[in-house]
Protein backbone atom coordinates (compact mmCIF):
# COMPACT_ATOMS: atom_id res chain seq x y z
CA UNK A 1 0.00 0.00 0.00
CA UNK A 2 1.28 3.35 -1.26
CA UNK A 3 2.30 5.51 1.96
CA UNK A 4 0.15 8.56 2.45
CA UNK A 5 2.10 11.57 4.73
CA UNK A 6 -0.32 13.72 7.21
CA UNK A 7 -0.57 17.47 6.23
CA UNK A 8 1.84 19.01 8.50
CA UNK A 9 0.26 21.33 11.05
CA UNK A 10 0.30 25.05 11.19
CA UNK A 11 -0.03 27.91 13.85
CA UNK A 12 -4.12 27.52 15.14
CA UNK A 13 -4.45 24.34 14.29
CA UNK A 14 -6.42 22.17 16.89
CA UNK A 15 -5.22 18.82 18.12
CA UNK A 16 -7.25 15.89 19.82
CA UNK A 17 -6.50 14.21 22.44
CA UNK A 18 -7.35 10.54 23.23
CA UNK A 19 -6.74 7.71 25.67
CA UNK A 20 -7.11 5.09 23.73
CA UNK A 21 -5.07 2.42 26.20
CA UNK A 22 -4.92 3.11 29.41
CA UNK A 23 -6.40 5.93 31.84
CA UNK A 24 -4.08 9.48 31.87
CA UNK A 25 -2.83 11.95 34.74
CA UNK A 26 -5.04 14.99 33.98
CA UNK A 27 -2.56 16.75 35.68
CA UNK A 28 0.18 16.33 33.56
CA UNK A 29 -1.65 16.64 30.72
CA UNK A 30 -2.46 19.61 31.87
CA UNK A 31 1.10 20.74 32.58
CA UNK A 32 1.74 19.21 28.95
CA UNK A 33 -0.56 21.12 26.94
CA UNK A 34 1.43 23.97 27.27
CA UNK A 35 4.68 22.59 25.05
CA UNK A 36 2.08 22.64 22.33
CA UNK A 37 0.48 25.70 22.96
CA UNK A 38 3.87 26.96 22.68
CA UNK A 39 4.13 25.67 19.33
CA UNK A 40 0.72 28.05 18.38
CA UNK A 41 -1.59 24.69 18.54
CA UNK A 42 -4.65 24.31 20.23
CA UNK A 43 -5.42 21.29 22.92
CA UNK A 44 -8.82 19.36 22.79
CA UNK A 45 -9.90 16.09 25.00
CA UNK A 46 -11.65 13.71 23.69
CA UNK A 47 -15.11 13.48 26.23
CA UNK A 48 -13.41 10.00 28.20
CA UNK A 49 -9.85 11.43 28.44
CA UNK A 50 -9.78 11.02 32.27
CA UNK A 51 -12.87 8.48 32.59
CA UNK A 52 -11.56 4.74 34.00
CA UNK A 53 -12.78 1.62 33.51
CA UNK A 54 -10.53 -0.94 35.46
CA UNK A 55 -7.21 -0.69 34.10
CA UNK A 56 -8.43 0.99 30.66
CA UNK A 57 -9.16 4.38 29.82
CA UNK A 58 -13.04 3.59 29.59
CA UNK A 59 -15.19 1.34 28.05
CA UNK A 60 -13.56 -0.08 24.78
CA UNK A 61 -16.85 1.55 22.93
CA UNK A 62 -15.76 5.18 24.75
CA UNK A 63 -12.27 4.85 23.45
CA UNK A 64 -13.08 3.35 19.93
CA UNK A 65 -15.96 6.21 19.47
CA UNK A 66 -12.81 8.91 21.03
CA UNK A 67 -10.48 7.62 18.19
CA UNK A 68 -13.26 8.00 15.53
CA UNK A 69 -14.36 11.17 16.64
CA UNK A 70 -11.47 12.73 16.56
CA UNK A 71 -10.52 11.55 12.98
CA UNK A 72 -13.57 12.36 11.23
CA UNK A 73 -13.74 16.36 13.20
CA UNK A 74 -13.04 18.57 10.13
CA UNK A 75 -12.10 21.15 13.31
CA UNK A 76 -9.08 18.24 14.34
CA UNK A 77 -5.99 18.96 12.68
CA UNK A 78 -4.11 15.79 14.71
CA UNK A 79 -4.70 13.02 16.71
CA UNK A 80 -2.35 12.39 20.19
CA UNK A 81 -2.73 9.84 22.57
CA UNK A 82 -2.13 11.10 25.87
CA UNK A 83 -0.35 7.75 27.45
CA UNK A 84 0.37 3.86 26.94
CA UNK A 85 0.02 1.07 29.46
CA UNK A 86 -2.81 -1.22 28.16
CA UNK A 87 -5.51 -1.46 25.81
CA UNK A 88 -5.24 -0.89 22.09
CA UNK A 89 -5.17 -4.63 21.05
CA UNK A 90 -9.09 -4.83 22.41
CA UNK A 91 -9.61 -2.51 19.83
CA UNK A 92 -7.58 -3.07 16.76
CA UNK A 93 -10.13 -4.99 15.45
CA UNK A 94 -13.35 -2.18 15.80
CA UNK A 95 -11.84 0.78 14.29
CA UNK A 96 -13.10 2.12 11.05
CA UNK A 97 -10.17 2.59 9.12
CA UNK A 98 -12.00 3.71 6.45
CA UNK A 99 -13.23 6.65 8.28
CA UNK A 100 -9.23 7.12 9.01
CA UNK A 101 -8.31 6.63 5.52
CA UNK A 102 -9.95 9.00 4.47
CA UNK A 103 -9.08 12.17 6.68
CA UNK A 104 -5.86 11.11 7.32
CA UNK A 105 -4.09 13.15 9.93
CA UNK A 106 -1.24 13.12 12.13
CA UNK A 107 -1.24 10.65 14.55
CA UNK A 108 0.99 10.61 17.73
CA UNK A 109 1.79 7.47 20.43
CA UNK A 110 4.20 4.85 21.34
CA UNK A 111 4.46 2.05 23.76
CA UNK A 112 0.83 0.41 23.44
CA UNK A 113 0.12 2.64 21.32
CA UNK A 114 2.47 -0.02 18.69
CA UNK A 115 -0.97 -1.29 17.95
CA UNK A 116 -2.45 1.11 16.27
CA UNK A 117 0.60 2.34 14.10
CA UNK A 118 1.29 -1.33 13.04
CA UNK A 119 -3.11 -1.23 12.19
CA UNK A 120 -3.26 2.25 10.95
CA UNK A 121 -0.20 1.96 8.43
CA UNK A 122 -1.37 -1.24 7.28
CA UNK A 123 -4.58 -0.74 6.77
CA UNK A 124 -4.54 2.74 5.19
CA UNK A 125 -1.01 3.68 4.18
CA UNK A 126 -0.88 6.76 6.76
CA UNK A 127 2.48 7.52 8.40
CA UNK A 128 2.26 7.88 11.98
CA UNK A 129 4.35 9.25 14.45
CA UNK A 130 5.96 7.01 17.50
CA UNK A 131 7.13 9.54 20.09
CA UNK A 132 6.43 10.86 23.94
CA UNK A 133 2.71 11.27 25.30
CA UNK A 134 1.19 14.10 27.24
CA UNK A 135 0.64 12.08 30.17
CA UNK A 136 3.21 9.61 30.56
CA UNK A 137 5.95 11.54 29.69
CA UNK A 138 5.55 15.23 28.15
CA UNK A 139 4.14 16.10 31.67
CA UNK A 140 6.56 14.70 34.08
CA UNK A 141 9.59 16.54 34.54
CA UNK A 142 11.99 18.88 32.54
CA UNK A 143 12.32 17.65 28.72
CA UNK A 144 15.55 17.56 27.64
CA UNK A 145 16.39 19.42 23.88
CA UNK A 146 16.16 16.31 21.45
CA UNK A 147 12.68 15.52 23.26
CA UNK A 148 11.86 18.37 22.21
CA UNK A 149 13.14 18.92 19.45
CA UNK A 150 11.25 15.99 17.82
CA UNK A 151 7.76 17.10 18.35
CA UNK A 152 8.00 19.93 16.35
CA UNK A 153 8.66 17.46 12.77
CA UNK A 154 4.65 17.72 12.48
CA UNK A 155 4.71 21.82 11.67
CA UNK A 156 6.79 21.57 8.39
CA UNK A 157 8.41 19.04 6.22
CA UNK A 158 11.91 17.93 7.38
CA UNK A 159 14.85 14.94 7.51
CA UNK A 160 15.67 13.79 10.23
CA UNK A 161 19.76 12.16 11.10
CA UNK A 162 20.38 10.39 13.98
CA UNK A 163 24.31 9.72 14.34
CA UNK A 164 26.83 8.86 17.06
CA UNK A 165 26.97 12.14 18.37
CA UNK A 166 23.39 12.03 19.69
CA UNK A 167 23.78 9.25 21.95
CA UNK A 168 26.28 6.19 21.92
CA UNK A 169 25.43 3.55 19.04
CA UNK A 170 26.77 0.06 18.50
CA UNK A 171 27.06 -1.64 15.49
CA UNK A 172 25.53 -5.65 15.66
CA UNK A 173 26.09 -6.13 12.08
CA UNK A 174 28.08 -4.11 9.43
CA UNK A 175 26.08 -2.70 6.31
CA UNK A 176 23.28 -0.40 4.28
CA UNK A 177 19.75 -0.45 4.25
CA UNK A 178 17.21 1.39 2.92
CA UNK A 179 12.86 0.57 3.65
CA UNK A 180 10.03 1.97 5.68
CA UNK A 181 10.37 2.41 8.95
CA UNK A 182 8.33 -0.03 11.16
CA UNK A 183 7.88 -1.24 14.73
CA UNK A 184 7.90 -0.20 17.64
CA UNK A 185 6.90 -1.98 21.70
CA UNK A 186 8.47 -5.53 21.04
CA UNK A 187 5.62 -6.82 23.56
CA UNK A 188 3.14 -5.20 21.55
CA UNK A 189 4.63 -6.74 18.27
CA UNK A 190 4.96 -9.87 19.50
CA UNK A 191 1.55 -10.18 20.65
CA UNK A 192 -0.30 -9.40 17.50
CA UNK A 193 1.20 -12.36 15.87
CA UNK A 194 -0.76 -14.61 14.25
CA UNK A 195 -3.29 -11.96 14.52
CA UNK A 196 -4.75 -9.80 10.70
CA UNK A 197 -2.79 -6.70 12.31
CA UNK A 198 0.56 -8.43 12.92
CA UNK A 199 3.37 -6.45 11.80
CA UNK A 200 4.45 -6.52 8.06
CA UNK A 201 8.38 -6.61 7.71
CA UNK A 202 9.10 -7.02 3.98
CA UNK A 203 12.07 -5.18 3.28
CA UNK A 204 11.42 -2.42 5.84
CA UNK A 205 13.75 -1.32 8.28
CA UNK A 206 12.62 -2.60 11.85
CA UNK A 207 12.79 -1.03 15.25
CA UNK A 208 12.30 -2.11 18.13
CA UNK A 209 11.96 -0.84 21.99
CA UNK A 210 10.96 -2.25 25.35
CA UNK A 211 10.68 -1.64 29.36
CA UNK A 212 11.04 -3.61 32.49
CA UNK A 213 11.15 -7.07 30.31
CA UNK A 214 14.39 -9.40 31.64
CA UNK A 215 16.27 -11.11 28.91
CA UNK A 216 14.87 -13.98 29.27
CA UNK A 217 11.87 -12.33 27.97
CA UNK A 218 13.23 -10.27 25.14
CA UNK A 219 14.62 -13.63 24.26
CA UNK A 220 11.22 -14.97 23.81
CA UNK A 221 9.95 -12.72 21.64
CA UNK A 222 12.61 -11.94 19.47
CA UNK A 223 12.21 -15.95 19.21
CA UNK A 224 8.94 -15.32 18.21
CA UNK A 225 9.14 -12.87 15.47
CA UNK A 226 11.97 -15.02 14.09
CA UNK A 227 9.95 -17.84 14.09
CA UNK A 228 6.87 -15.70 12.15
CA UNK A 229 9.83 -14.98 9.68
CA UNK A 230 9.53 -11.25 10.89
CA UNK A 231 13.59 -10.83 11.26
CA UNK A 232 14.17 -12.50 7.37
CA UNK A 233 12.01 -10.21 6.06
CA UNK A 234 13.19 -7.11 7.51
CA UNK A 235 16.18 -5.20 5.71
CA UNK A 236 17.44 -3.75 8.79
CA UNK A 237 17.12 -3.07 12.86
CA UNK A 238 17.54 -0.43 14.60
CA UNK A 239 17.38 -0.85 18.06
CA UNK A 240 15.63 1.37 20.29
CA UNK A 241 16.32 2.08 24.18
CA UNK A 242 15.99 -1.15 26.08
CA UNK A 243 15.07 0.93 29.96
CA UNK A 244 14.79 -1.19 33.04
CA UNK A 245 15.93 -4.66 30.71
CA UNK A 246 18.05 -6.29 33.62
CA UNK A 247 17.97 -9.83 34.86
CA UNK A 248 15.97 -9.63 38.09
CA UNK A 249 14.89 -12.76 39.26
CA UNK A 250 17.22 -15.65 37.85
CA UNK A 251 20.17 -16.37 39.30
CA UNK A 252 21.98 -17.31 36.17
CA UNK A 253 21.12 -15.66 32.78
CA UNK A 254 22.14 -13.69 29.61
CA UNK A 255 22.65 -10.40 29.91
CA UNK A 256 19.82 -8.00 26.97
CA UNK A 257 23.21 -7.52 24.91
CA UNK A 258 24.21 -11.17 24.88
CA UNK A 259 20.63 -11.84 23.24
CA UNK A 260 20.35 -9.26 21.31
CA UNK A 261 23.54 -10.46 20.06
CA UNK A 262 22.42 -14.05 19.38
CA UNK A 263 19.31 -12.29 17.01
CA UNK A 264 21.09 -9.51 15.41
CA UNK A 265 25.02 -9.96 14.80
CA UNK A 266 24.39 -13.07 12.81
CA UNK A 267 21.93 -11.89 10.85
CA UNK A 268 24.05 -10.34 7.90
CA UNK A 269 21.56 -7.70 8.00
CA UNK A 270 22.12 -4.10 9.06
CA UNK A 271 21.73 -3.53 12.96
CA UNK A 272 22.80 -0.52 14.97
CA UNK A 273 21.65 -0.33 18.84
CA UNK A 274 21.43 2.62 21.24
CA UNK A 275 19.16 4.97 19.52
CA UNK A 276 16.80 6.80 22.27
CA UNK A 277 13.57 5.63 20.79
CA UNK A 278 11.41 4.27 23.90
CA UNK A 279 10.77 4.77 27.07
CA UNK A 280 13.83 7.10 27.85
CA UNK A 281 15.07 10.59 27.93
CA UNK A 282 16.11 11.95 25.82
CA UNK A 283 13.20 10.34 23.53
CA UNK A 284 13.59 10.97 20.03
CA UNK A 285 10.49 10.94 17.71
CA UNK A 286 10.14 9.03 14.21
CA UNK A 287 7.17 8.92 11.40
CA UNK A 288 5.94 5.19 11.26
CA UNK A 289 6.09 3.99 7.47
CA UNK A 290 8.53 6.81 6.52
CA UNK A 291 11.32 5.72 3.99
CA UNK A 292 14.63 5.15 6.48
CA UNK A 293 18.24 4.96 5.43
CA UNK A 294 20.57 2.98 8.27
CA UNK A 295 24.21 3.26 7.46
CA UNK A 296 26.50 1.27 9.67
CA UNK A 297 29.93 2.34 8.41
CA UNK A 298 28.93 6.35 9.39
CA UNK A 299 26.71 4.84 12.12
CA UNK A 300 24.00 6.82 10.95
CA UNK A 301 20.10 6.79 10.67
CA UNK A 302 17.95 9.14 8.52
CA UNK A 303 14.29 8.97 7.77
CA UNK A 304 12.12 10.94 5.61
CA UNK A 305 9.97 13.73 6.49
CA UNK A 306 6.78 12.31 7.98
CA UNK A 307 4.34 15.17 6.65
CA UNK A 308 3.78 17.22 3.66
CA UNK A 309 3.80 20.48 2.83
CA UNK A 310 0.95 22.76 2.12
CA UNK A 311 1.25 22.71 -1.65
CA UNK A 312 2.10 19.07 -1.94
Amino acid sequence: MEAILPKALKKGDVIGVVAPASPPDLARIEKAKSLYEEMGLQVLLAPSVGKRHGYLGGTDAERVADLEAMFANEDVRGVFCACGGYGTPRIVDRLNYKLIAEHPKVFWGYSDITCLHVAIHQQTGLVTFHGPMLSSDLGNSELEGATLAGLSQIMAPRQQVFEQTRQPLRVLAQGMATGKLVGGNLTLLASMIGTPYEIDTKDALLFIEEIEEEPYRIDRMLNQLRLAGKLDDAAGFVIGNFNGCEPKKRQHSFTLQEVLDEYFSASGKPCISGFQIGHCSPALSVPYGAMAVLDTERKRFVVEAGVRGEGQ
